[in-house]
């Protein structure tokens, strides 16, 4: 883990306590920042049930079998 010394802007970083429940600074960003990536890979995995991307669903002998 890596010290770094950053302004924050202090109405988001209360907002984001709020938010995440967190108790201390570091907490509330490293939550934070695992809250952004997780959302964006919930986005990822949306958008890939949505168009069936790297899925059988279009393929019919995968799914003939499934609505028997």
């Amino acid at each position: 883990m890596t010290k770094r010394l950053i302004d924050i802007d202090d109405g988001l970083l209360d907002q984001a306590r709020t938010l995440t429940g967190a108790t201390t600074i570091k907490e509330t960003v490293n939550t934070s920042l695992r809250e952004v990536i997780n959302a964006e890979l919930r986005r990822q995995h949306l958008a890939r049930l949505v168009t069936g991307e790297g899925t059988d669903i279009a393929n019919d002998e995968v799914t003939a079998d499934a609505w028997r």
